[in-house]
């Protein structure tokens, strides 16, 4: 069967991505301080605003910085949306998903 047929942009295939040690992600040069992420409240002088290193601090500040990032390089729309689902960060080397029996890939092998 050639590969074409394996793929299909438009479809959620069910395939999961399982990123451990999060916590270890790091910046370059002076994005750690100087970087910034806006959110809105809803209400009228809503806007907030975060450094990484403030969301460092927070509980589940480094899996919303991740999810920012992967979000931006997902389509745009409901695909994309539910394309994030397939998304889960944890901080340290324990997940609950070892009965899926997850395959390692070595990231370092693309460089």
């Amino acid at each position: 069967m050639p590969l074409t047929r394996l793929f299909t942009p438009h479809v959620d295939c069910g395939d999961n991505v399982i990123l451990i040690n999060a916590d270890k992600v790091v910046f370059t040069g002076k994005k750690e301080t100087d970087k910034v992420y806006t959110r809105y409240t809803g209400y009228p002088g809503g806007q907030r605003f975060n450094t990484p290193a403030e969301l460092r601090k927070k509980n589940g500040g480094v899996d919303k910085m991740l999810r920012h990032a992967v979000k931006g390089m997902l389509p745009k729309g409901p695909l994309g949306r539910s394309l994030l689902n397939n998304l889960f960060i944890y901080e340290g080397t324990e997940h609950p998903h070892a009965a899926q029996q997850p395959k390692t890939i070595d990231i370092n092998q693309y460089k």
